[in-house]
């Protein structure tokens, strides 16, 4: 198996790279995100996930081991494949991730693209007894429940749920706790 791969970047596409290794091309998928921060030439190192099928081999890169821990683990969701396994990845992170599993909220999931109501409900359910409840409950605790709203708010405006923690993350500690007043906040984020 392909544990992980250094090597310089030759080519890349929305959810693809080309590594050059010892002077071999490998095509990796990767989260959206990883590729768009990326350019040409950069020397990266991925923890990758080798994909093996009758006609296919795919190959599965991560910044991180935990990330590349998670894929493995959504795709023994019933009806998670590595295409939409790879979609949640690049568009939740873990922390929204855990969020929506452990606070009850697997319409979280839903709104990844490939993700209908059912399978979210089966992904929270796999996952809820595989990742930590302790760490994400820590983070579930710190967004209030007003920041929740927020959260909630922005994501029905049509911002993914990346983009609305992020605008949430910029809103200045001593800013009211009123949902209009700190959606209006949020939103200048994006102006």
């Amino acid at each position: 198996m392909i544990s992980s791969l250094l090597g310089e970047l030759q080519h890349k596409e929305d959810n693809s790279l080309v590594v050059v290794v010892g002077g071999v091309g490998l095509r990796v998928s990767v989260p959206k995100g990883l590729a768009e921060r990326l350019n040409i030439g950069d020397k990266l190192f991925l923890h990758t996930h080798l994909i093996v099928r009758e006609n296919e081999l795919s190959l599965y890169g991560f910044e991180s081991a935990e990330d590349r821990k998670l894929f493995a683990t959504l795709l023994g969701v019933d009806g998670v494949g590595p295409k939409v396994a790879l979609s949640v990845l690049s568009t939740l992170t873990l922390d929204a991730i855990q969020r929506a599993i452990f606070s009850d909220e697997p319409d979280l999931l839903s709104r990844v693209p490939g993700v209908g109501k059912k399978t979210a409900q089966k992904m929270a359910l796999y996952l809820k007894d595989r990742l930590k409840p302790a760490d994400a409950l820590a983070r579930v605790a710190a967004m209030s429940d007003t920041d929740a709203e927020v959260l909630a708010a922005l994501t029905s405006l049509g911002y993914s749920v990346i983009e609305a923690q992020s605008a949430i993350q910029s809103i200045p500690k001593d800013a009211p706790q009123d949902v209009e007043e700190r959606l209006r906040i949020a939103l200048q984020y994006f102006g």
